[in-house]
C-alpha cells in the first residue's frame, strides 16, 4: 500500500500522527501541504474517494479560515469554487492528511487510522 501524509511541521496534531505512523514503522510519502498545496485535481480525486462532506476537507479552526468568514460562504459557494479555494492555499485544508489506495482520512484519530492501516 502507498500512503500519502500531508502534513504542517508546526501544526502539533501532524508531528502527533507522524510520530504515530513513524512508531508503526508504517512507511509514507511525506508532504509539506503549505510549501505544495493539493491541486484541484488532487482534492477531486480525495474527496470523491473519502466519500466525506466537502466541508470536512477545510482547517475550520485555522486563522485564513476564520479571516475569509468561510463559515458563512461555504453554504453558498459551488463544489467546485471549493476545491478551488482549498487549492490556493494548503493552509486552509484540514490537516493531516492520510490518503491510501482505497480511503482519505482527514485528521488524526488514532482509532480511525489504526482501522485503516489494519493495525
Amino acid at each position: 500500500m502507498s500512503l500519502l501524509f500531508l502534513q504542517y511541521p508546526s501544526c502539533s496534531t501532524c508531528r502527533k500522527a507522524k510520530a504515530w505512523l513513524d512508531h508503526n514503522n508504517t512507511e509514507y510519502t511525506d508532504r509539506h501541504m503549505k510549501d505544495q498545496n493539493p491541486s484541484a485535481d488532487e482534492l477531486k480525486a480525495w474527496h470523491k474517494k473519502s466519500g466525506l462532506p466537502l466541508k470536512k476537507f477545510f482547517n475550520t479552526s485555522g486563522l485564513r479560515y476564520k479571516e475569509l468568514k468561510l463559515k458563512d460562504k461555504l453554504p453558498s459557494m459551488s463544489e467546485e469554487e471549493q476545491i478551488n479555494l482549498l487549492a490556493s492555499d494548503g493552509m486552509l485544508v484540514k490537516r493531516p492528511l492520510l490518503i491510501g489506495d482505497d480511503f482519505v482520512l482527514t485528521g488524526f484519530k488514532e482509532e480511525q487510522w489504526k482501522e485503516a492501516l489494519k493495525l
